[in-house]
């Protein structure tokens, strides 16, 4: 508020009115912030461009941003060791499964062609078992996840088409087990050994070497990743590489991936503790062994390194051709061999939390997350006494709205003193509405209105303190309940996704029906009959909202179970407190 003397063009009650006005236009954008439009980027060559032979010895670049590709040195090769050709006579599967996932590795290049995770079903109709892995886009890009990243394009194509070898007997393999692949073409020579077993973290060990000396050889995670069945936004607008430095994680979705050939050779972005690619509810994330564990050299935080870019892959958008990016990430470490842990499954703040290192910070709550995480463990605990999350979600509301019950006493005696004093207040507007805006005797106007709230004791702002304080409670919960792995298919009712709309858009209109009571019910402080009009239509705005974006279902829940107990809480205010007469308007002197 502006003290007496000061010019203000906005009357108190205007004031309030644009505040709530501007609040539900953050509302507007931040929903269209949620339901963005795919875009198509022009066309990106998908390989790097031919590069010298990859030698030994090269040394790798921590730099912290790609840069053109640098010439390798031409260093002469060392003399040719005696090695022997390993290669199978034929391209063949094997699957190794646990309760938690189903994996299908190729001997191929030793790559992954399916990672199903048992316990989620895609947005697919009918449902099918989750798989993160996208043939038709490893297909088009020419990489799968575990493909190798080598600075010699000629060797890294070698090495993940060759037909490897494989070790295990049989097919079908229960974990725990231990898959081995070799292959050698007489000069490279690439060892994977993977460890499967009870949980999603799965071990890998990785050796390539050129003519008998180890080179660098990183690890990819290729062909994109996540559930490719998302719809609003489009898939790839949920997926994104990362990594954590110091303890802080960098997100680079597509937009902000250059192609493959900014990569030159031996560049790589050392000093990660973790790193890898996500979408909003699942990750592929690879991370050093654990010292003392037996996973092979013990690396300190700090010892990945890593590289980010997007290819581009054929799609029909609109029944025409389009290009759509592939964000792909890959892992390597200055020592040989390669020895990692990868863990690919949900984002479960528990789970994630109990990872060494904690990868819980993945699990993005946005700019309110003080707000959001209280609330999201809130109802996690809820969740412990009360199996339906819809339900749970309830009873949060109910709690919430009790402890914010003597904010709307207090805001509702507060509303009812602006009702008394409306009239002598529209007076004195009255009085001074032949003024312009910049005329200084507005500010008299001022100092009049002023007087009267402070001789009535009145805080302008204190009648709609109650409803700003909710509009946090509002985004803190609506993140947390789209990003929680938890609400994912979570049914309540006829709602079969709290995470996403109502598709049927009940929920959509019961709570503006209810929003529209609540303010029937609750006395006004605007005088003006157009700021009166314009505060009814806002529970039919905010229930538009919800029908056209992006919005949870369960943030629905919450506002519809929040007005119907703001209809009771309103109706015991009302028959206890009553509306007093208003006061006569003090005639003022003319000016």
């Amino acid at each position: 508020m502006n003290g007496p003397g000061q010019k203000d063009k906005f009357t108190p009650e205007l004031r309030i009115l644009v505040a709530s006005l501007l609040s539900f236009g953050v509302i507007i954008l931040w929903a269209r912030f949620f339901g963005p439009k795919p875009t198509v980027p022009p066309g990106q060559p998908n390989r790097p461009a031919q590069t010298a032979p990859a030698t030994p010895g090269m040394v790798t670049s921590p730099a912290a941003t790609p840069s053109p590709i640098a010439v390798a040195p031409k260093i002469a090769p060392p003399p040719t060791a005696n090695i022997a050709v390993k290669s199978d006579s034929q391209e063949r599967n094997i699957v190794v499964e646990n309760a938690l996932y189903r994996v299908e590795i190729s001997n191929r290049g030793a790559v992954v062609k399916s990672w199903q995770l048992k316990n989620y079903k895609d947005d697919a109709k009918p449902q099918r078992v989750l798989d993160v892995v996208h043939p038709e886009a490893s297909q088009q890009t020419g990489g799968w996840p575990f493909s190798l990243v080598l600075d010699d394009e000629q060797l890294q194509n070698a090495a993940n088409g060759g037909l490897y070898q494989i070790s295990a007997d049989g097919t079908n393999l229960p974990a725990p087990a231990d898959v081995d692949l070799t292959w050698s073409d007489g000069h490279l020579e690439v060892m994977k050994r993977f460890h499967f077993d009870h949980t999603y973290v799965v071990r890998v060990e990785t050796s390539v070497k050129f003519n008998g000396n180890p080179i660098k050889a990183g690890l990819g995670w290729l062909g994109g990743f996540g559930d490719l069945t998302v719809t609003n936004p489009a898939p790839v607008e949920t997926v994104t590489t990362y990594y954590s430095e110091g303890g802080k994680i960098t997100n680079f979705p597509h937009k902000k991936l250059d192609g493959l050939d900014k990569w030159g050779p031996g560049l790589w972005q050392g000093r990660k503790d973790f790193l890898g690619i996500e979408d909003r509810y699942f990750t592929a994330a690879f991370l050093p062994p654990i010292v003392g564990r037996g996973d092979g050299v013990s690396l300190p935080m700090g010892a990945l390194e890593t590289r980010y870019w997007k290819a581009t892959r054929a799609v029909k958008a609109d029944g025409q051709d389009a290009l759509e990016p592939v964000p792909q990430v890959a892992v390597a470490t200055s020592t040989q061999p390669v020895t990692l842990r990868v863990y690919v499954g949900p984002k479960d703040y528990d789970d994630l939390k109990k990872m060494n290192p904690p990868l819980h910070g993945l699990i993005n709550f946005g700019w309110l997350e003080f707000i959001a995480e209280p609330l999201f463990h809130g109802l996690k605990w809820l969740h412990n006494y009360i199996p339906n999350w819809g339900w749970a979600i309830v009873v949060l509301t109910l709690v919430i709205n009790m402890l914010l019950f003597p904010l709307r006493i207090s805001s509702y005696k507060t509303t009812l003193k602006m009702q008394r004093v409306a009239p002598e207040i529209k007076a004195i507007q009255e009085k001074y509405k032949k003024y312009s805006m910049r005329d200084p005797r507005k500010a008299e106007m001022n100092k009049e209105v002023m007087a009267i709230y402070s001789r009535e004791g009145i805080n302008p702002v204190g009648g709609c303190f109650q409803m700003f304080l909710q509009m946090p409670v509002w985004f803190g919960l609506n993140t947390a309940l789209r990003y929680a792995i938890e609400m994912r298919h979570a049914t309540w009712l006829w709602v079969l996704d709290l995470s996403a709309k109502d598709p049927y858009y009940i929920l959509p209109v019961l709570m503006g029906l209810s929003m529209y009571l609540v303010s029937k019910m609750t006395p006004m402080t605007a005088t003006d009959p157009q700021q009166q009009a314009m505060m009814k239509i806002m529970p039919i705005t905010m229930a538009g909202i919800f029908m056209i974006s992006p919005i949870s279902s369960g943030l629905a829940v919450y506002i519809l179970t929040s007005s119907v107990v703001g209809i009771a809480q309103q109706w015991y205010l009302n028959k206890t407190h009553p509306v007093p007469a208003p006061t006569k308007p003090v005639r003022g002197k003319k000016s």
